[in-house]
């Protein structure tokens, strides 16, 4: 069996995980210090977040040179340090690979300022218009125009990110050869995972104004990405079998993710699509407040399922990342049904056929941060659309109303371990601001506490070893009209497991469209639930169900 469809990773946000020396940056000997905790959890892989050298404009996504380790996250030796202490506990490492662009301050991007031709078509320089003005009317995703004019070279370059992150130029075979040997550095230190930032915008196609929105058309799942993604496979990570990918695509389609994770394995093991994440956008617009739209989020996450299965392709499963608001503030309570609806949530997800990804402190139930001031957010596109939407004429309070709910920084908090003021993470002063409810939510209290949100992931994670219909068995919503209960059942030979979610604080009745007779409670987020027919289900009430 594919190992990528029994395991569970793990990602962890290195600056924000445990720091080691005080300075207020986690760092990469806090990671290994928490082997031992991961370990507890149960988990196959951890995916570090990047701590190669950068000027941190984009929390490491800007990426200055591949090979070397930031000095804030430690050395090279702590690397292969915790490489070989994660295999002692059989846990792989996965790095995050950011290859649709560099740094500027990159020395390829150094070099081509500086007039190499060599360097130069590493990267997407244009002329601008005849009239003046960009070469196109792309928008960056932080906001603003996508490209940045360089006087010396009378050229702008392109940059779908911050104009500090260069896109580079995939068609020139050059580049293709310098990722590929990136990736095989990184397997001779033993790593085992690979996840690739936006891989799907590496191949541009046409360079033309978009006269139907903000450019992406043009840039997402481009005419060469299955080429490029084939090529990559073939002269790197592919050489190895135990290795697993994964690639986060942006604003992509279902079709080309039948290709991207595929059965064949000739492009990535599993792809991360982001489609049930925006049930609380209106269209692509996050920057809005508007409450989920449980109907749709059913729609999507169902027809993934399916689609994926149908096709032979693999997904990686999950609600939380970096880059994602805290799910249990999103999709659950916060308040009186916090420990309910954080289980509930991950049944969801755990039960579903795919790859489970845990976010750093989903497995505790941690919330949004709760800022109240503007000086308290870090992220560059937090504070570029504070200074948009004012710009717009909103008020000072709209807007912080719209960060708290949707700013990446809410995932970016320091890892909850105890209690104490600054959470256990640091005795300095902590780069960003440790959430205040570390008294209360915290790894300290949990482990060990067979009611926690962190038992439950445990449980998780064991059942899928357990139990091979999680990893192999098929996909079949349930119930999806109802406009409360989120349900779906997984059949693999004999057995047949059965997911049923209420997503709401109000009580609701299932009526189970199938025969229950024969179903035990497998795991269940109320001490008491019991099968029946006609189900009165209590808030956020989440129950597996199997027969075999």
């Amino acid at each position: 069996m594919n190992t990528f469809k029994n395991s569970v990773v793990y990602q962890i946000y290195p600056k924000s995980f445990l720091d080691t020396n005080g300075d207020g940056l986690g760092d990469l000997r806090g990671v290994i210090e928490k082997l031992d905790y991961l370990q507890t959890l149960g988990v196959d892989y951890i995916w570090l977040t990047p701590f190669f050298v950068s000027p941190q404009n984009d929390n490491g996504y800007d990426v200055a040179d591949y090979r070397a380790i930031d000095p804030r996250y430690g050395t090279m030796e702590d690397f292969e340090e915790l490489v070989a202490q994660a295999r002692t506990r059989n846990i792989k490492i996965m790095l995050d690979m950011v290859f649709n662009h560099t740094s500027t301050s990159h020395v390829w991007f150094q070099k081509a300022l500086a007039g190499d031709p060599v360097y130069r078509d590493y990267y997407i320089f244009r002329p601008g218009k005849p009239q003046g003005g960009p070469p196109t009317n792309w928008e960056s995703k932080f906001g603003r125009n996508a490209w940045e004019y360089v006087p010396q070279l009378d050229q702008y370059y392109l940059h779908l990110f911050d104009k500090t992150q260069a896109d580079l130029h995939w068609e020139n075979p050059a580049v293709r050869r310098e990722v590929q040997d990136i990736v095989r550095f990184w397997m001779e230190k033993g790593v085992k995972g690979f996840r690739f930032d936006v891989v799907n915008l590496i191949s541009k196609g046409e360079y033309a104004d978009d006269t139907q929105g903000d450019g992406r058309r043009f840039y997402t799942d481009g005419p060469r990405i299955h080429e490029f993604l084939m090529e990559l496979n073939r002269e790197s990570f592919g050489k190895d079998p135990e290795i697993i990918t994964v690639g986060e695509m942006s604003s992509t389609s279902m079709e080309n993710c039948f290709r991207y994770a595929g059965a064949d394995g000739q492009e990535l093991s599993m792809v991360f699509s982001f489609h049930h994440l925006k049930v609380d956008f209106v269209g692509n617009e996050k920057w809005v407040l508007v409450p989920a739209d449980f109907g749709k989020l059913k729609e999507i996450l169902f027809s993934w399922q399916e689609g994926m299965a149908a096709h032979g392709a693999w997904n990686a499963v999950f609600w939380c990342n970096h880059d994602q608001p805290r799910v249990v503030s999103r999709f659950g309570d916060e308040g009186e049904y916090w420990k309910q609806s954080a289980k509930m949530l991950a049944n969801v997800i755990h039960a579903m056929r795919g790859t489970p990804y845990i976010y750093q402190g989903e497995e505790l139930g941690m919330t949004n941060a709760g800022f109240t001031s503007l000086d308290q957010y870090r992220d560059v596109e937090s504070l570029n659309h504070y200074r948009i939407l004012r710009d717009k004429g909103m008020s000072r309070e709209s807007v912080y109303n719209i960060l708290k709910v949707h700013s990446r920084d809410n995932s970016r908090t320091p890892m909850q371990w105890t209690g104490e003021e600054q959470g256990g993470f640091t005795t300095g002063q902590p780069w960003i601001s440790v959430n205040p409810n570390t008294r209360t939510i915290n790894a300290e209290s949990q482990v060990g506490d067979p009611d926690s949100i962190f038992a439950h992931y445990q449980a998780l994670i064991r059942l899928r070893k357990e139990y091979p219909v999680f990893a192999q068995g098929d996909f079949r919503a349930l119930s999806q009209e109802d406009p409360q209960v989120l349900a779906y059942q997984r059949r693999w030979e004999n057995t047949s497991l059965i997911c049923l979610s209420n997503f709401y604080r109000k009580e609701t009745t299932w009526q189970a469209p199938l025969d229950l007779t024969g179903y035990r409670v497998l795991l269940s987020n109320y001490p008491d639930s019991l099968p029946a027919q006609s189900w009165k289900l209590r808030p956020y009430e989440s129950v597996l169900l199997i027969k075999e």
